[in-house]
């Protein structure tokens, strides 16, 4: 696969979902192990074993543990491989333990990633890796007014670095409001990124279930967007534990110390973008869908450390695995 130069008008997800006959408590590297021993030949692999990451610095293809269910989200280059290997899942041996795959939910969208009239809203349904080393450093110098706009400056480049790796000319000014439960950063992986709850608005439409943030092939930073309150359980006081946590930022410029460095689709959002203008107007219609609900409180991903687990993180399965 070469390099995805080409400028796009849109972006194409693939989510689906395997429904197992229990509970899934493994990590999202766990999972990608299993594939690349059971699946080995399969186009799929090399988006999910680092072999493309010179060519694609942002993930294809992401596993999550949500709800204990398994979720697999192909973007652009890694829909089609993913809708592929859909229709070998039966079983997944773990070592230790088997899941029988009951059935695959598979859900589908396009037109996304294009401004909305309104600001929309998303939840972070797995910890926010705001923070790495070098952001933490300069995040732990500014007082709490100053913290909640350099996230907020963080979330936006997360923003515009997706539009820019999926090719897609984001022809309008990018506004974040960002709120959160906590300033204080929960340290996550063996190199303490900091993590945030939380939620924010964007007059961006993004696809639900990618990540944003750093640790994305670990499943961190995985959106929802919250549009239907019919259809997704939402306790709006965890976002609003304390007001100085909100902030709104509106930036298209990277950070200072980040320069170095056929079912359905988002309903509701339909009336929210009617139109827009940028060089060439243009109408996007979103699909209706229903997603399953999620519980009210954000939860990290966390792993089954029984002692007789198979270790699907050791070397062999990710000797080409994204370094952070």
């Amino acid at each position: 696969m070469g390099e995805n130069s080409q400028k796009v008008d849109s972006l194409r997800t693939v989510t689906v979902r395997l429904i197992t006959d229990k509970p899934v408590k493994k990590t999202p590297y766990q999972v990608k192990g299993v594939f690349m021993n059971q699946f080995a030949d399969d186009p799929v692999i090399p988006l999910l074993n680092g072999q493309y990451r010179k060519n694609f610095l942002y993930p294809r293809v992401q596993v999550k543990i949500l709800n204990e269910q398994i979720y697999l989200v192909g973007i652009n280059e890694g829909a089609d491989s993913l809708l592929s290997l859909r229709e070998k899942f039966e079983t997944l041996d773990f070592g230790n333990i088997t899941f029988q795959v009951n059935d695959i939910d598979v859900d589908e969208q396009s037109d996304i990633m294009v401004p909305s009239n309104h600001p929309v809203r998303y939840r972070f349904i797995s910890p926010w890796v705001a923070l790495n080393p070098v952001t933490n450093k300069r995040y732990n110098e500014l007082n709490n007014s100053g913290r909640i706009k350099y996230l907020s400056q963080l979330l936006t480049h997360n923003i515009l670095f997706l539009g820019k790796e999926m090719g897609i000319a984001i022809n309008t000014k990018v506004y974040t409001w960002l709120s959160l439960s906590s300033l204080f950063p929960k340290p996550v992986g063996e190199k303490n990124w900091g993590s945030f709850n939380g939620g924010f608005k964007t007059n961006i439409i993004l696809p639900n279930y990618i990540g944003l943030g750093n640790g994305i092939t670990r499943g961190f930073g995985t959106i929802y967007g919250l549009f239907d309150p019919d259809v997704f359980s939402f306790n709006d006081e965890s976002l609003k534990e304390n007001e100085k946590y909100e902030g709104r930022t509106e930036n298209t410029k990277t950070p200072n110390r980040l320069k170095r460095k056929k079912n359905t689709s988002n309903q509701k959002i339909r009336g929210r973008t009617a139109s827009y203008k940028t060089k060439k107007s243009k109408n996007y219609k979103m699909k209706k869908k229903k997603h399953p609900q999620f519980a009210n409180q954000v939860q990290d991903t966390e792993t089954n450390n029984q002692p007789d687990d198979f270790n699907y993180n050791r070397g062999k399965f990710h000797k080409k695995q994204h370094k952070f």
